[in-house]
């Protein structure tokens, strides 16, 4: 009999995902204990310009090394890139060698993006990407100085409670609030690309911009989704 996780997973993937490969990767989910992550985790966002998604649909999501050696768009604060690019996670790679993806997109980092939705998308990733070799998880923003970078296998250590919630504000409590932006932003940080196979679709903010993008015939879902851009 069919196992029925590998079902709900075979069934919610598009067609180009679905191979011999993919489903050996389920089976790896399955017996490493990584597949019974919190079932909130259904997928992984990217933000993502506009502009730049004729390129991701030829390369993928790219590192931010890689990423320097094209032409595109950036929605990155330079500050934190500074603090990056000094970066190494514990065992791994430089941590602009990862290509860095976000739990949940409706974060402080979109926050701060809020007056830009019209031009941003948030690119969505399946979770198969745990399976890469190399692919590392942070416990909050990956540049935090309190950041903990664990396997996919312990991602019982992350708190899904905060990432998941739709408000990281704690009144009179600045502790609180700085911790809990942080989680917020936790990461999957996959090593160099995150390969086309493994997009699955995009969300925008409202109609108008999923026509554009629709327009653009990229072969990409795309589903309008307000509220993770704070609208």
């Amino acid at each position: 009999m069919e196992n029925s996780t590998l079902v709900i997973l075979r069934d919610t993937l598009p067609p180009k995902l679905i191979s011999g490969e993919i489903v050996s990767r389920m089976m790896s989910l399955q017996d490493d204990g990584v597949h019974r992550v919190d079932p909130r985790v259904t997928e992984f966002h990217c933000i993502m310009p506009i502009a730049n998604l004729a390129s991701v649909m030829n390369h993928g999501i790219l590192s931010h090394e890689r990423a320097a050696k094209r032409a595109h768009l950036s929605v990155a604060l330079q500050p934190v890139q500074d603090k990056r690019d000094k970066k190494q996670v514990p065992g791994g790679l430089k941590l602009h060698q990862y290509a860095n993806l976000y739990f949940h997109a409706r974060n402080p980092m979109m926050y701060k993006r809020q007056a830009e939705p019209p031009s941003l998308c948030i690119l969505r990733v399946a979770t198969m990407v745990l399976t890469l070799s190399g692919t590392v998880i942070s416990d909050q923003n990956a540049a935090s100085d309190y950041v903990r970078f664990l396997h996919p296998r312990q991602w019982q250590l992350l708190d899904f409670d905060a990432i998941y919630a739709m408000d990281w504000r704690h009144q009179n409590d600045p502790v609180a609030y700085y911790r809990h932006s942080s989680q917020k932003c936790a990461e999957v940080l996959v090593p160099q690309c995150v390969e086309t196979r493994y997009l699955t679709g995009a969300y925008v903010v409202d109609d108008a911009v999923k026509a554009g993008i629709d327009a653009l015939g990229l072969a990409l879902p795309v589903t309008t989704n307000s509220v993770l851009f704070f609208r």
